[in-house]
């Protein structure tokens, strides 16, 4: 048995860009808005939409605050130097602040890191309405198979190029895109308190969590899963488990069914039409 989930970056690339090309004409948009971030997922999103879109249709606004690692800084500002797309700062460090003095109960980190992801969501989504664009997100299926975002934060957003391409397939491409290798090599992380690690965070290597997705994905029995990544079975079911339980995160808010074809369930809509 193997679970190969290598990818034909050029192929890749092209299919990508034209589905971005495709729903920015049909939804007579101007273009893109983009959250970069410093890291790989935003840098590879942000290249594919510069190369299809050029670069006065291509928006991108780094939003940190307080946790934000110094080399996410370092690493937006080598991006920028490199491609020079129209960029923008927004430090939301006092409108996160604000917000955790008005809750309610005071939020713990996890609550915390995704009140600064819905922070970002809504400035995102308020420049792109006044500019007439999209809000492009930057997921990869790793993380959404495994709800490794925010509900209506980084998860709030009109495509995801990316989100059919597990984390590393995103590194196969952004090699192939000749993204900065000190954003490629740098170890992913979304920066939501000091010292966060997603792999650490996860407690497991993205190497590890892809190939038992894919394996979940090609429906390959969980103990052959096991055996080929080599990993005990009940780590796969713990994979398993977190695709479950997160369902909820990937899709519309659920409706009891009444009419004839209800919004969400049977009343199937084109994704894109002339």
């Amino acid at each position: 048995m193997d679970i190969d989930i290598s990818i034909d970056a050029e192929e890749t690339s092209t299919v990508i860009k034209d589905f971005i090309k495709t729903y920015i004409e049909n939804s007579k948009s101007k273009g893109v808005v983009i959250g970069l971030s410093g890291g790989i997922d935003s840098a590879v999103t942000a290249v594919l939409c510069k190369q299809v879109l050029g670069d006065n249709k291509v928006n991108c606004i780094f939003m940190p605050e307080e946790t934000t690692p110094e080399i996410d800084y370092k690493h937006y500002n080598l991006f920028n130097e490199k491609y020079k797309l129209k960029e923008h700062i927004i430090d939301i460090s006092k409108i996160v602040k604000d917000i955790f003095d008005k809750c309610l109960i005071k939020p713990d980190k996890y609550s915390l890191a995704n009140i600064k992801a819905r922070t970002r969501m809504i400035l995102l989504y308020e420049y792109a309405n006044m500019k007439n664009c999209l809000v492009c997100g930057t997921s990869n299926k790793s993380e959404i198979l495994i709800g490794y975002f925010t509900k209506y934060g980084d998860g709030g957003v009109d495509i995801m190029p990316i989100g059919d391409l597990y984390k590393t397939q995103v590194y196969e491409l952004a090699r192939f895109l000749k993204i900065p290798k000190e954003i490629i090599k740098k170890p992913p992380s979304a920066g939501l308190w000091k010292d966060q690690s997603d792999e650490k965070e996860l407690k497991i290597s993205y190497s590890k969590l892809d190939l038992i997705l894919a394996g979940l994905e090609r429906k390959i029995e969980i103990k052959d899963i096991a055996n080929f990544v080599n990993v005990k079975i009940s780590e796969v079911e713990r994979i398993r488990k977190m695709r479950v339980k997160s369902e909820h995160k990937k899709r519309s808010a659920l409706i009891p069914k009444v009419g004839l074809r209800t919004p969400g369930y049977d009343w199937r809509s084109p994704i894109l039409k002339d």
